[in-house]
Parts: C-alpha cells; structure tokens; sequence
C-alpha cells in the first residue's frame, strides 16, 4: 500500500477532527474477561466514555515474536492461552472483525522495520478479555501488533512513535499488560484480600506513575535503573513493553488520567492510563 493509498483508506474512516486517546491497561487475570468486578466495570465505562474507534490496536503482552507482525486477516480467532481455568472462559468468543486495510497501513506508516502481515495468531487474552467489555457488541474491527522480544525497551519505544498518526485517524491504541507483573512472587492467599501490595510493589508503582505523569520517557525506557525494586517489578518485560508503546504516543496536550490503581495479590498492579 502507497501513502497515497493509506491517505484515502484513511479518509474513507470518515474521522477527520480531533486524536483518539490512547491507552495502558493492566489486565491481570485472564478471569477479568468474564467476570463483572471494578476492573471490568471501568473498561466498559472506558468504552462508552470516549469517542467510538473505527478500529482498535492492541499490543498485548503474550504475543511475543521475533520481527513485529499485525494481524491482517478478515476475521481473527479468539485465542484461549491459557490453562486451568473454569470452562467458562474457555468457551468466550470474541468475533470482532479484523481490517486488513488498516494492517497494510500501519506496516506502510513503520519505517524502521519490516511489518509482517499475520494470517494465523488472531486476539489473545491481553486483548479479547479487555476489548469485550469495551466494545460488547464485537463490531469494531480489532487488530494486534506483536512485541519484537529480541529487541529491546528503546526500540519498542522508537517503533511506537511511528503509530502516532492512527491516532488523528479513530484508531484507539491500546498497550495491555501490567506495569509490576511478578507472578512468582504472588501471594494466592491474599488475592481476595481488596488491594493487598506488597511494600516493594507498591512503591514500585508509585515511581511508574510519577514518571508517567512528568512525561519521563527516557526513564521509564531505562526501568532498570529506576528504582532498587524494579527487577522485582519487572523480572520479565513482556508486561512491561505495552506501557512503553502506549507512553511514546503521548501528544502536546493529553491530559493523562490513572485508573484501576490497584495492587492484587501483593506483586501485581492493575494501574491503568489514559493519554488524551
């Protein structure tokens, strides 16, 4: 697709005024996608509270590849990865439509790489379990782009910045994951303990957000030197890396709003932001 091409695609989405908002969401437990608690609740109100997208970008934290991809089939699967859950949410699907258009855009918009068009992955939990209690009705168009897990955070952050365009364009852009993401070190006794953190968690999440709200990019992209607590807060970073493309596309101008500010289980944190 030429840029002359991606010009009148884009034009045919019929939204001309204003930048979407952007957004980092902490989605936890692939349970939230079923279950109705405050998590869930204030994705819903999310969706009905900004402006409709023509279509929704996610880079979720559990489709990690080498080289980027976007999806770019009609109709992706809902992909169910994970195990030992209740049946229940192995039998969600999620039948948003894909936009094939939309994927040859974006891999025409990023320079700095080659963008692969996907036929085979489709939404993962990072994304459906978010996106349905957003959009319930599944008739916005849903796509996802991987998380290159050979590079690293600067990359991620630089790739991003080429996505700023979908923005003027009704393409909400969503990075879901969870900024302290330590599944070891969860304490399954107390997850139905309201808010339990464990000190370093909390702290932790507390230096993410000040940085966040200060527009300190470059020392959020350098998390491991941040904080004494950071490789207990980020012992991987696949959770991690959606925060940072969601970060590179703040604009002049976005308001920024925390929301889900909640530590679960002691080594999680749901915290969520919203750019704009």
């Amino acid at each position: 697709m030429s840029l002359h091409q991606f010009h009148n695609w884009t034009q045919d989405l019929g939204y001309c005024e204003g930048r979407h908002p952007v957004l980092f969401i902490g989605h936890g437990s692939p349970m939230n996608g079923i279950e109705h608690n405050a998590f869930s609740e204030s994705w819903a109100k999310m969706g009905r509270d900004i402006p409709n997208p023509k279509a929704v970008l996610v880079i979720s934290a559990h489709w990690l590849t080498r080289g980027t991809h976007i999806t770019a089939m009609p109709n992706p699967r809902t992909i169910h990865d994970f195990g030992g859950f209740p049946k229940e949410l192995f039998e969600v699907q999620y039948p948003a439509p894909g936009e094939p258009a939309l994927a040859e855009a974006t891999k025409t918009l990023i320079a700095m790489t080659d963008i692969g068009l996907d036929h085979d992955w489709g939404l993962d939990h990072g994304t459906w379990t978010v996106v349905r209690h957003m959009y319930p009705d599944a008739d916005i168009p849903v796509l996802q782009l991987s998380i290159d897990y050979a590079r690293p955070a600067g990359y991620h952050f630089e790739l991003a910045k080429q996505l700023a365009s979908l923005r003027n364009k009704g393409v909400l852009i969503i990075g879901s994951g969870n900024m302290v993401h330590n599944l070891r070190m969860v304490a399954w006794d107390k997850l139905t303990e309201p808010e339990y953190g464990f000190d370093w968690a909390l702290e932790m999440n507390s230096v993410f957000k000040e940085k966040i709200r200060n527009g300190e990019a470059s020392a959020l992209v350098n998390y491991e030197k941040l904080h004494a607590a950071a490789k207990l807060a980020i012992p991987t970073p696949d959770h991690y890396y959606p925060l940072l493309y969601a970060m590179a596309l703040q604009q002049n101008g976005d308001d920024i709003r925390f929301f889900n500010d909640k530590a679960v289980g002691g080594s999680l944190t749901m915290t969520s932001v919203k750019w704009g």
